[in-house]
């Protein structure tokens, strides 16, 4: 089985006057990479992949692996046409990465028969791991406990994203030995990494990232009162990272470090003045 540990940061997608705005995209990659996070993750959730169409997503995913290694990419691919998730699942894979980031597919609210059917034939076809992402919220879709671990026993399901928010099932997928765990609500990151998490996919990991990592290993190193220390510390700016529609505050904190414009593709919009200024007062604090 892969090993995806650390912490990994689902990079945003930055633009300048509505279009990719590459410069910007490798001046953020290069940094985050240099604070030693365990990879990036492109066209997730946080990269507004909904809003760039899949030759935009390529492009993007092609300039990150200009300044990263295969190991240390993942890339999300989303959607509910099969045929068509397929299709575009063989053109990623052109491509050196380390994983697939797959949530349900969402909107039409398959049966759980169909739902095991779904990530068998995606991972099936893969050269590479699957990341199964659990998001209720955003997809409409429930994954029961039972579906889920009967998906993980997948020789090519390596890990979950997990943000179901049922600690029952993260408990089971834990006891199962099948996956690794990867936190997706960063403000469970601390207990999700005590119970056994190997690490986390966390938007609010774009700022002050050498601290997630340091919280991550002071938990591995079982330093865990250290860890409980740097958490508190994160948490306010956790919580205030997610006042607003991600990634909007997290854009908005990215630009104030002169890292990339604010902006965001409609419909989604920028964070507001009010949010950013205390945002400021958050990362000034840390």
């Amino acid at each position: 089985m892969s090993s995806f540990q650390g912490i990994w940061v689902p990079i945003v997608t930055p633009f300048h006057n509505g279009a990719i705005d590459f410069v910007a995209l490798r001046r953020l990659a290069s940094h985050l990479l240099e604070s030693a996070v365990a990879g990036l993750v492109v066209c997730g959730t946080t990269g507004e992949a909904a809003a760039l169409d899949k030759d935009e997503q390529l492009a993007v995913l092609d300039e990150v692996l200009q300044l990263a290694p295969a190991t240390r990419v993942i890339m999300g691919l989303a959607g509910n046409n099969l045929q068509e998730l397929l299709a575009m699942q063989q053109r990623v894979l052109e491509r050196p990465i380390a994983a697939l980031l797959v949530p349900a597919p969402y909107y039409i609210r398959p049966s759980q028969a169909a739902l095991e059917q779904f990530f068998q034939r995606l991972a099936d076809a893969s050269r590479v791991p699957l990341i199964v992402y659990d998001i209720p919220y955003r997809t409409g879709v429930t994954l029961n406990q039972d579906t889920l671990l009967n998906i993980v026993r997948h020789p090519r399901i390596a890990a979950v994203k997990d943000c179901a928010g049922n600690l029952e099932k993260t408990l089971a997928l834990l006891a199962s030995g099948e996956v690794q765990v990867l936190c997706g609500e960063d403000l469970q990151l601390f207990s999700a990494l005590c119970l056994g998490a190997s690490g986390a996919i966390a938007a609010s990991a774009h700022i002050r990232p050498e601290l997630f990592v340091q919280l991550h290993r002071q938990v591995m190193d079982q330093r865990l009162e250290a860890a409980r220390t740097t958490f508190m510390q994160l948490a306010p700016l956790i919580q205030g990272l997610f006042s607003e529609p991600n990634p909007a505050p997290v854009k908005a904190l990215l630009a104030r470090q002169g890292l990339i414009e604010p902006h965001l593709r409609a419909p989604m919009e920028d964070c507001s003045a009010p949010t950013v200024e205390r945002l400021g007062h958050l990362l000034a604090a840390l």
